[in-house]
């Protein structure tokens, strides 16, 4: 068996999504600042929306950015339906689920699906391998109890650099999505630490929730980049 390699090394810009919103000019802004991904919350909170209010925020599929769908723990069947309805390139799944159903979810929606882990203190939940395997993608976000996410909690970054090497010298390829608590102040000590491939922002872009500042999030991409450039 070859050594395990230290994969949070330097590594190009994360790609940057912004989620949680509510407005079709939020989306604009958004993508107008460089963001590669969209994101409406169907799964609950003070952000949610309905699936055609969804549709309406985040527009039509289109080559300049991907459109993510948030879900909390519906059925996997109404998970598939609503995707289409929408029509969206991503699907992200919060809650409890096991491996079997999100490959089912994966293969009846024809979609990128994003397992989320909830991760508390320095260990990866158990089946993060075998998500990852799955879908090829897994978000980290902060472990709240009582909350799916979307908590402004952030994780325990240093901590987390073993256990993420780990998982990457299991699953080479796995595209790490990093949320919780980021943040134009601090998204770039995450980068420099973790190395994701995209980083997720929600309430740390916003005048109030769901509602997005432009100026945060211009800075938010600024600051993601920027982590990168340091970097090499």
């Amino acid at each position: 068996m070859s050594p395990a390699r230290n994969l949070t090394a330097p590594a190009a810009a994360p790609l940057v999504k912004f989620c949680g919103l509510t407005r079709p000019e939020d989306a604009a802004a958004a993508e107008a600042a460089g963001a590669a991904y969209l994101g409406a919350i169907l799964a609950g909170g003070p952000r949610l929306l309905t699936a055609a209010r969804a549709r309406d925020v985040l527009g039509p599929r289109r080559h300049s950015v991907r459109r993510v769908a948030v879900f909390g723990d519906q059925p996997w069947r109404e998970v598939v339906i609503v995707a289409g309805e929408i029509d969206v390139d991503v699907v992200q799944l919060h809650g409890a689920r096991a491996p079997e159903d999100v490959a089912r979810i994966a293969a009846e929606s024809g979609r990128t699906v994003w397992p989320v882990l909830r991760v508390a203190a320095t260990a990866l939940p158990k089946e993060a391998a075998a998500l990852a395997r799955i879908t090829g993608h897994l978000v980290l976000d902060a472990h709240v109890v009582g909350q799916l996410g979307g908590t402004g909690v952030a994780l325990d970054w240093p901590g987390l650099r073993g256990a993420l090497d780990a998982l990457r010298n299991a699953v080479p390829d796995v595209t790490i999505v990093l949320a919780g608590g980021l943040r134009p102040a601090n998204v770039a000590m995450a980068v420099q630490l973790l190395s994701p491939q995209v980083v997720d922002v929600s309430s740390g872009v916003e005048a109030a929730p769901g509602v997005k500042d432009p100026a945060l999030v211009q800075q938010f991409v600024m600051a993601a980049r920027g982590a990168a450039e340091m970097q090499r």
